[in-house]
């Protein structure tokens, strides 16, 4: 193998031919100093300069070293003679390292400036004007994973509920966690982390990390050892429709980089580039083209720019930190990914921060946290941020969700689904006005009714993890909504890899279910229809569900929102089936748990009024009770004031001293007392 000292010793007779042998490292070693040797060759009167404004009219510093090269060739030998006398120089004042030039430190910190009051405030699904949340006041730390998850460990995260699903989100993470200051460094690693790949759900905080990072190299963090960070959003590349290149890209909201662009990209290795939401690029399934772009000022696609940037063509150097919706990721070159990180969200510390932080007040706090802790569904999902948010913005509504202004789950869920839906088809109208394809919230609610069928279909088959071969799978395969709600587990078999699809967590597997049903044609299930939904337990969260969705001011809100309106045929004898089984199970003494919870779901006292039996029978025996089932009893029990309670069967629930005292008020009616 030649070296290039070697091809300029056997040269050495004509420097012109070592010129041309060593064209192609001349360029790569060259252009982070071309401007300086262009001076001194101009000094040395070897170029003219006329010569000089020839080369400094070439868009970027290697096209610059070829028009040099160029010149050269066409000057002849002494020209050359001299190119390499100053090259020579040039090399042995770089083996004593130069610091960065004034100008280029006055940049760094103006972009770090910039880049801190663009970052220094949050948006949340429902900010207005005037209402400023300030980043360091609010952020709250996310739980990053380093490498896939494990199937088994998907199964039992969508299973568990409440603080064991919280508590086990602190585990499975602890022995992988990783901060976010560390993405691009690992312990033991031979080469250098270049390509980071951050995916979790939607409202995950993926685009919070994001923020972080900018917030905190805007303010001199000294754990980001890089000198500059770019961030894009795929929202924004979505309204370039036609060829352009890198460093119009960059340019676009960085007009203050021009006079040090060319030195940023020729240092690329202290130079990190965010590309947020790689699921919402209208172009996500081509960027593993084989078209490539070498350049910085090379015109091509938006695509295939950003192609070549994660397969590492243009700025190979580069630090590349890309953020998706797990159900993208697919359409990632696989081969181009150094690091595959997983933000799992919130363990419980994480979330108590979030109400503390949310509520500026620890006493409100701790007293909103105390709500929400003995409401085990409403728990279990404040892993994921954007629920925790808006679990806190009801909270503050209501100052006590199960009792001063009673709200329910169903009411959270649907808050939860109209607040992605809306985000979800406000940013494709924003960044694709013009695209025919881009949802209209009809067509997003046909979306939903997709996910509702798959939900309900696999519900009935008691299955809580799909596989892409499945027909209601594949069918979803091109609808950009999907990955708002289902999450994507990479399932590793000896001879393929295999990609498992599931709801975020059972309870909205069940939601999604509930809701098919109610807005469709959709037949109850048997057991519900039949009132024998004792005896199949694995409804009862479905049947709640079902009923709040069934409420007035449930359906209402969803057909005023995204246009999912319930038929009043089914409404009504919804209701009237309700005050049936009220009836019938509090005549016969059976089992009414369930029953409450749906009347509570309900919020409507009338009902109650409708379907008082002489006989007041209420047995919720066998069953240890969450106060979530005390909140459903003691609901019932208000509204049956002045009736008398001819039984009570408590037996086999846990029931203790402080549980009875809670129901104290309401026992003075009651003859017998199990």
């Amino acid at each position: 193998m030649f070296t290039s000292a070697m091809v300029e010793k056997d040269a050495c007779h004509s420097c012109l031919t070592a010129v041309r042998v060593l064209r192609v490292s001349l360029v790569d070693e060259l252009e982070g100093q071309v401007d300086s040797l262009l001076e001194v060759l101009v000094c040395q009167e070897a170029f003219t300069r006329d010569d000089r404004e020839e080369v400094l009219c070439q868009p970027g510093p290697r096209a610059r070293v070829r028009k040099v090269l160029d010149i050269l060739e066409c000057k002849g030998e002494e020209a050359a003679k001299v190119f390499f006398s100053v090259r020579s120089h040039q090399q042995l004042s770089l083996n004593t390292a130069q610091p960065p030039s004034t100008e280029y430190k006055k940049v760094q910190q103006k972009h770090k400036d910039i880049l801190r009051r663009r970052s220094e405030s949050m948006l949340f699904y429902n900010s207005r004007h005037g209402e400023k949340i300030l980043f360091s006041e609010h952020y709250v730390n996310l739980l990053l994973v380093d490498g896939h998850q494990a199937l088994e460990i998907k199964r039992h995260e969508v299973l568990a509920f409440g603080q064991e699903r919280l508590s086990l989100q602190h585990k499975t993470g602890l022995q992988r966690k990783i901060a976010p200051a560390t993405l691009f460094l690992r312990a033991n690693e031979k080469r250098p982390i270049r390509k980071v790949l951050v995916t979790g759900v939607a409202g995950i905080g993926k685009t919070i990390l994001v923020q972080k990072i900018l917030f905190d190299f805007g303010g001199n963090k000294d754990h980001l050892a890089f000198d500059f960070v770019i961030h894009m959003s795929f929202r924004d590349l979505n309204l370039i429709d036609k060829p352009t290149n890198f460093r119009e890209l960059v340019l676009r909201k960085n007009r203050h980089l021009s006079k040090e662009l060319d030195h940023i990209f020729v240092n690329d290795d202290r130079l990190l580039i965010i590309l947020d939401g790689f699921d919402e690029f209208k172009h996500y399934r081509s960027c593993d083209a084989e078209v490539f772009v070498t350049e910085p000022e090379e015109d091509a696609e938006v695509k295939e720019i950003l192609g070549s940037l994660l397969q590492g063509e243009l700025l190979p150097n580069a630090s590349v930190m890309l953020t998706s919706r797990p159900t993208a990721i697919n359409h990632i070159p696989v081969g181009c990914i150094d690091r595959y990180v997983l933000i799992a969200g919130f363990s419980l510390t994480e979330v108590q921060d979030f109400f503390i932080r949310f509520f500026q007040d620890a006493t409100v706090a701790d007293r909103m946290f105390s709500t929400v802790s003995a409401n085990e569904l409403m728990l279990t999902l404040c892993y994921i941020p954007a629920f925790c948010y808006i679990v806190c913005c009801i909270l503050n509504e209501s100052k006590d969700l199960c009792r001063e202004s009673p709200k329910t789950m169903t009411d959270i869920y649907v808050q939860y689904l109209v607040a992605l839906l809306r985000s979800h088809s406000r940013s494709r109208t924003e960044t694709c006005p013009e695209d025919q394809g881009a949802e209209s919230i009809q067509q997003l609610s046909d979306v939903v009714l997709k996910l509702g069928r798959l939900a309900f279909k696999k519900l009935m088959e008691h299955q809580t993890l799909f596989y892409s071969s499945d027909p209601e799978v594949a069918g979803l395969e091109r609808c950009s909504l999907v990955s708002t709600f289902l999450d994507k587990t990479v399932a590793q078999e000896p001879g393929c890899t295999e990609e498992v699809f599931s709801f975020a967590h059972l309870t909205v597997q069940e939601f999604f279910a509930a809701l098919y049903c109610a807005v469709t044609d959709q037949p109850l299930p048997d057991a519900i229809q039949s009132g024998e939904n004792q005896n199949n337990e694995h409804l009862d969260l479905f049947s709640r569900f079902l009923s709040g969705i069934l409420s007035d001011r449930n359906f209402k809100f969803l057909s005023r929102q995204v246009g999912l309106g319930c038929q009043e045929e089914k409404v009504e004898m919804y209701h009237k089936k309700i005050i049936t089984d009220l009836t019938m199970h509090c005549q016969n003494g059976s089992h009414i748990l369930n029953c409450l919870h749906c009347l509570f779901e309900q919020q409507d006292p009338s009902m109650v009024l409708a379907a008082l039996p002489e006989s007041l029978r209420v047995n919720v025996s066998d069953e240890t009770l969450s106060q979530m089932d005390h909140n459903a009893i003691k609901y019932f029990l208000s509204l049956t004031e002045g009736k008398i309670l001819s039984e009570l069967d408590l037996t086999g629930t846990g029931v203790n001293r402080d549980s009875l005292r809670d129901v104290q008020p309401f026992l003075y009616r009651c003859q017998k007392l199990w």
